[in-house]
């Protein structure tokens, strides 16, 4: 082997070691760094800084979801959706992050929908056996999600949000403006916090003045 091989294995090996080694120390693995590293490449930085709650005046719109095979639902749209809280979690089953935010996204299900809160999660795969729509429908039904969940097999919906690594979730308002985002893992408390604000903006609206309908 001559010098020039012997360099280039080296550097290799050092790349492959520095991949592993940030990729666990993110909880995201080897591939998702790569797959973070190309979504910044190729689609943008991101829409608002993460975990920063973004004022109405500054929050862009969402963009619409893209076409896909709807699970638990029927096809839903954002338009249609105004007038409600909106969580988008992009998500893929054979991801271990994402079923440990699983737990947290099926509460706040459960403890918002009649509330005001629409929870959808794009499945957006990593590897070929997550595109199979029959394994999809049986992880689904496995993990007892009950929200609406689309496809996103073409990464259309990915691109659009400019997201970055699995798990993102994006808070919308009832004016389907992104107010929030958080990447990967964690923040519960502060995500939960800006559900309960942004329905409580929803109710607000809805109240009537104060002193109305008092009898005086």
């Amino acid at each position: 082997m001559n010098r020039q091989s012997t360099i280039f294995l080296s550097l290799l090996t050092i790349v492959a070691v520095a991949l592993v080694t940030a990729g666990y120390a993110t909880g995201n693995g080897p591939l998702g760094v790569i797959s973070a590293a190309i979504s910044r490449l190729t689609s943008g930085p991101q829409m608002i800084p993460s975990r920063t709650l973004v004022t109405e005046n500054r929050a862009p719109v969402a963009p619409e979801i893209s076409g896909g095979q709807w699970i638990n639902s029927e096809p839903l749209t954002l338009k249609a959706l105004r007038g409600r809280v909106v969580l988008i979690e992009f998500w893929t089953f054979a991801c271990y992050n994402c079923r440990n935010t699983l737990p947290m996204v099926k509460i706040w299900d459960s403890r918002y929908r009649d509330k005001g809160l629409t929870i959808i999660g794009v499945h957006t795969p990593e590897l070929d056996i997550e595109r199979n729509i029959d394994s999809l429908r049986h992880e689904i039904a496995a993990l007892d999600i009950k929200y609406p969940v689309v496809t996103d097999n073409d990464y259309s919906t990915w691109k659009a949000y400019r997201v970055e690594a699995w798990p993102t979730i994006f808070l919308l308002d009832k004016q389907g403006r992104v107010r929030w985002i958080h990447g990967r893992e964690g923040a519960y408390d502060e995500t939960e916090e800006v559900i309960k604000k942004r329905l409580f903006e929803q109710a607000a609206v809805a109240a009537p003045p104060a002193g109305e309908n008092s009898g005086k």
